[in-house]
């Protein structure tokens, strides 16, 4: 099992649970989400460090309000990018989907430089229908 699928299993399992309830996190994003994110770009001494405090942050003595993550963030080597078997103009091809009907919806991730190596992660939802 990778290290990061394993930090982040008890999170979905509790994401899972707190649909149930009302929500309470003073912050955006949630504080579950919040970890999930800095366990999935961060190492997982400082995710568990960053998530530990934004967790003790999140009560009446704080204001709370928008707080992403930030990591530290290197782009990839420009041999990465010239990948000869995904050329830039050759689309993926998309995955077999059980009824033409179901919605799709695309994550993308949006890194934001700040000081430094320390960067924002922001994340968009498109929502995108099959036409047939």
């Amino acid at each position: 099992m990778e290290i990061k699928k394993f930090f982040q299993a008890p999170i979905r399992g509790y994401q899972f649970v707190s649909r149930m309830l009302p929500a309470s996190c003073r912050y955006y994003p949630t504080c579950s989400e919040y970890a999930r994110w800095q366990f999935e770009f961060n190492r997982p001494d400082r995710a568990l460090l960053a998530s530990t405090l934004r967790i003790m942050r999140c009560n009446q003595l704080f204001p709370g309000g928008i707080d992403y993550p930030k990591v530290p963030w290197a782009p990839p080597p420009a041999t990465q990018l010239a990948n000869p078997l995904f050329p830039p103009g050759r689309p993926l091809a998309p995955l077999p989907r059980p009824n033409p009907s179901d919605r799709q919806i695309s994550i993308q991730y949006w890194i934001l430089p700040l000081q430094g190596k320390t960067h924002l992660i922001l994340k968009a939802f498109h929502d995108r229908t099959s036409v047939a």
